[in-house]
């Protein structure tokens, strides 16, 4: 017994110095809190495994409750639907009044969740306020304002506008469900900065739309510099706190308190106060008499930038629902804040899984969600 219990001693400390003479060591970090917790990608509470840093709020304005809100019921598709998908929140506000909220599994208004790629959306809002500010000379500074490493080459025509719209032709491979990739890697490291730093251009940025998360951390590092604070903090005084949201939030780090927020995900936080977001949005950049980011900054924002993605403006979705335009934040596993500006309907959904699909040709989770939450919506008099 001695003999084995050396060997698998021997075999583990082997595959734990390989790990780091590769520099992947952050699998380690990986198997811990994905693996070994029964998953196999990342989760929305799996906040509760990293480090965090604190978005504050201060003084909560709850939505108002419609007086009929009992009167607005699922249809049996959606039931079905949010069952089959574990879905832990469904709401529907409708002229800034709730008039449909279900949760699941023990979730309620208070309970956090992880926004995954929701938080784009955010990092990009936040870019705003900061060009609305000053801080930010505007989608056209070069990053290499900020950053020495992008000096040269491909990387000297790279701007702060090509990062938002997901154009910088980043050396970058998005994937989900494989260990050994960037994605994962950024996921699981405690230097995230290096991480992205080193990451190369390798095609002329602002030419068309690729998926990157790549793109929005460095926005978020250019934010970081720009502004002078965390993200967290910045995100907090600007948005949080003036939006009147009702619960503290949570931004995950790439480490300790020290650490760089993971912001191409990771912000955990209620359904109430991720559809602030849209109610932003929906009323052009105002909270109340207050002007949170400027109207052009979002009629920019939700209007494609390139013609071969009509899909996707600067860090948010958008389709068109039966006529009706529809702009959303989308997030990794069926995280969705859906907005419909003319209506002035907010839907979100959270929850555990998601089917993809095109919102054109009515397939997909996220086209059933805006389905159905429409006509919750459309149902009240």
């Amino acid at each position: 017994m001695s003999k084995i219990l050396k060997w698998v001693f021997i075999i583990i400390t082997s595959i734990i110095l390989l790990l780091y003479a590769f520099n992947i060591e952050y699998l380690i970090k990986g198997v811990r809190t994905i693996y070994l917790t029964g998953n196999n990608t990342a989760f929305i509470s799996d906040y509760e495994y990293f480090d965090n840093r604190e978005i504050a709020n201060s003084s909560p304005e709850p939505w108002p409750i419609h007086k009929n809100i009992d009167q607005f019921i699922e249809t049996e598709e959606l039931k079905v639907l949010n069952e089959q998908r574990e879905t832990k929140s469904f709401l529907v506000i409708k002229n800034d009044s709730i008039v449909f909220e279900k949760y699941y599994d023990g979730y309620d208004e208070n309970s956090l969740s992880n926004s995954f790629s929701v938080a784009k959306s955010i990092v990009v809002s936040l870019m705003g306020k900061a060009i609305m500010e000053g801080k930010i000379k505007g989608l056209d500074q070069p990053v290499s304002d900020y950053f020495d490493e992008y000096k040269e080459g491909l990387a000297s025509e790279l701007t702060v506008g090509d990062l938002a719209s997901m154009s910088s032709g980043m050396n970058w491979n998005e994937k989900y469900y494989s260990v050994i990739n960037i994605t994962s890697e950024s996921y699981f490291t405690d230097d995230l900065r290096s991480v992205i730093l080193r990451q190369k251009i390798i095609d002329k940025p602002g030419q068309s739309f690729r998926y990157s998360s790549g793109d929005t951390q460095l926005l978020a590092m250019v934010i970081e510099k720009a502004t002078g604070t965390t993200l967290s903090d910045y995100l907090s005084e600007k948005f949080w706190k003036p939006m009147g949201a009702e619960n503290k939030a949570l931004w995950q780090l790439d480490s300790d308190n020290y650490g760089m927020e993971k912001a191409y995900c990771c912000i955990a936080s209620t359904a109430r106060d991720f559809a602030r977001f849209g109610k932003l949005y929906i009323n052009n950049g105002k909270w109340g008499n207050e002007t949170i980011l400027d109207s052009s900054f979002v009629e920019l924002a939700t209007k494609p930038v390139f013609d071969s993605s009509p899909y996707y403006g600067y860090g948010w979705w958008l389709y068109n629902f039966e006529g009706k335009k529809v702009f959303t934040m989308n997030g990794h596993r069926g995280q969705f804040v859906i907005s419909f500006p003319e209506e002035n309907i907010i839907i979100v959904r959270q929850g555990s899984f998601n089917e993809k699909g095109r919102v054109s040709n009515n397939s997909g989770d996220l086209y059933k969600y805006i389905s159905e939450g429409y006509k919750i919506a459309k149902s009240i008099e």
